[in-house]
């Protein structure tokens, strides 16, 4: 199986405070990889690394096999223009802990804005796709409606239907349930599977343990911007054989 996200000695600060201290890791196509750890771990930021929203100081980062936000010319790197980190970034889709939609637009307006923007998609045909995408995370009923009718978890499958509208090859998810009622975590949940058996290759940096376990078929626990211990979910939830990640899933399980 090909790797559809390879890391290779990342490394991160801000300022003096290093947050990803030579990451390496693999991400096979179709597979989904959840990353977990305690807030500050770097979890969030090494997944921000992989659509170049933060740039990383040093080491590699690949997404089907083409280096991320930089150009390698000997053995030197140059970066890639905003114009082409943008072309880059048309093949991965990210949804974030606050799902940052567009409070002017309806559901249905949000999740064809890309493609007509991006792509240069036409309205109608937009408009149809994105009607079926909202069907798909089970929100048909409220493509008129405004993010601030909505409750937070259908604010958040609109914007997975948002990430969707792409078309792109790599889902990124940043700990999309964390800012969500308990009640409505499982909706977004669902949606996340359905996603997953469809084939979807997903990194999902995530405190839902019980996804992580069912539906995760890598996993990596992360501390102090070092991965400490990576398998099976299940292995490593039941099984884990490092002190520190003993120490976490004791707080969290």
């Amino acid at each position: 199986m090909t790797a559809m996200v390879k890391a290779e000695a990342v490394h991160k600060s801000f300022g003096l405070v290093e947050v990803l201290k030579g990451i390496d890791l693999e991400v096979k196509t179709g597979e989904v990889f959840c990353l977990i750890g305690p807030s500050g771990s770097g979890k969030s930021t090494f997944l921000r690394c992989i659509n170049h929203l933060e740039k990383v100081n040093a080491g590699r980062l690949y997404v089907d096999g083409e280096l991320v936000g930089y150009r390698e010319k000997g053995d030197k790197l140059y970066e890639l223009k905003d114009s082409e980190v943008a072309l880059q970034r048309r093949d991965i889709g990210m949804v974030f802990q606050r799902f940052n939609l567009f409070p002017h637009m309806t559901a249905v307006e949000n999740v064809m804005e890309a493609p007509v923007q991006v792509k240069g998609t036409s309205r109608a045909q937009a408009r149809e796709r994105a009607r079926e995408l909202l069907e798909k995370v089970g929100l048909a009923d409220k493509a008129g409606s405004y993010p601030a009718q909505l409750s937070g978890g259908q604010q958040q499958r609109v914007a997975i239907a948002r990430a969707l509208a792409m078309d792109p090859k790599l889902m990124l998810f940043d700990e999309p349930t964390s800012a969500l009622d308990p009640e409505l975590v499982g909706d977004v949940l669902d949606v996340m599977r359905d996603l997953a058996e469809s084939g979807m290759t997903m990194v999902v940096v995530t405190h839902e343990m019980g996804f992580a376990r069912e539906v995760g078929d890598s996993l990596v626990f992360m501390d102090g911007g070092v991965v400490v211990e990576s398998g099976d979910p299940r292995e490593v939830l039941t099984n884990p054989q490092h002190e520190r990640t003993q120490a976490f899933l004791s707080k969290v399980l």
